[in-house]
């Protein structure tokens, strides 16, 4: 073997020898390294992480949407709207975290069931009290009956001037189907143990009934308000009719404190905790997901689904601290 062809072959094995040591120390560097990172990184439930600053900051709690049950099983179904568990979670999260000084509760929201809605207060009330650590409230669009009650965990509340709040209250809503069976043919029929099992056909017995559960359900959200604006309960009935306020009118009447734009009343927040630092949980929705819930939404629904989701949206037959909106 010629002595060119030695020193080559010499070469190239030093060289494979060395990439592959690198290769290996790489890998091993790498593997540390995310695994480290995976450990500094929480799970909160569906597609959400917890993984907060190393400094000083304040905490965004998103209320947007529906107030209800987390929706759905799947990553995509779970990555829109309001992730009640997530959220609950999340909270958790932050009353361990000793660098969070405080909560930016951000709410646009009409509301949603009397579970969640209240659940969510008892979560944010629990974090106040275990933490002496403040909440800041901002309204959007929206921040009414649920999405109003939550608000008043809050130390202090801004809105938005085209805020619509308020609409304290119950509603419990259903459809009567009779006469669309009727019309297609269709006989509804129910076997039960008791004359007040099946309410496909409401008696005035079993609308007492459900009144008197829609009023108990109203007493508490209204002490609930008394508690939070530091009033009376006679003078929050006399603001609870259900009706909705505007920023102005839920202002002078003592249900908000201040009327501000959003960046406003984050740096006045910023001021007082003594720190610049914002920090909401992160969604690890990739591209890809993203292009398919898009994709998903494209499909045409059929008349059924439409049907199906409108009832679902108004969660029929269950209590809820909503505000219907015009349509």
């Amino acid at each position: 073997m010629k002595k060119k062809q030695i020193i080559g072959l010499v070469v190239a094995a030093a060289l494979f020898v060395g990439v592959s040591a690198a290769s290996v120390f790489t890998n091993t560097i790498s593997k540390n390294l995310l695994q480290n990172s995976a450990d500094d990184i929480i799970n909160l439930g569906g597609s959400y992480q917890f993984n907060p600053p190393s400094e000083d900051y304040i905490a965004i709690v998103r209320v947007e949407g529906t107030i209800q049950e987390q929706s759905g099983s799947s990553t995509l179904e779970a990555s829109s709207g309001y992730q009640h568990d997530s959220t609950m979670n999340y909270i958790d999260e932050l009353m361990d975290d000793s660098n969070n000084k405080g909560i930016l509760l951000y709410v646009d929201s009409p509301g949603g069931t009397v579970y969640e809605s209240e659940e969510l207060y008892q979560k944010l009330k629990e974090y106040k009290e275990t933490t002496k650590r403040p909440i800041w409230d901002y309204m959007a669009h929206y921040a009414a009956s649920g999405g109003y009650m939550v608000s008043m965990a809050s130390d202090k509340i801004y809105a938005n001037s085209n805020t619509t709040t308020g609409s304290i209250g119950v509603i419990m809503s259903g459809y009567d189907m009779s006469g669309l069976y009727k019309k297609l043919g269709i006989r509804y029929v129910s076997i039960t143990s008791g004359k007040n099992k099946d309410s496909s056909k409401f008696t005035d017995e079993q609308i007492a009934i459900y009144q008197d559960q829609i009023n108990e359900a109203y007493e508490k959200f209204v002490n609930i308000v008394a508690d939070g604006r530091d009033m009376s309960v006679e003078d929050v009935k006399k603001l609870a009719d259900g009706r909705t306020y505007t920023a102005k009118q839920a202002k002078n009447n003592g249900l908000i404190d201040e009327i501000s734009l959003y960046p406003d009343m984050k740096d006045a927040m910023s001021k007082k905790l003594g720190t610049s630092t914002f920090y909401e949980m992160e969604s690890d929705e990739g591209l890809l997901q993203s292009l398919f819930s898009k994709a998903e939404s494209l499909v045409p629904k059929s008349e059924a689904q439409v049907l199906t989701e409108t009832a679902k949206s108004v969660e029929s037959g269950v209590p809820m601290y909503y505000a219907e909106q015009l349509r």
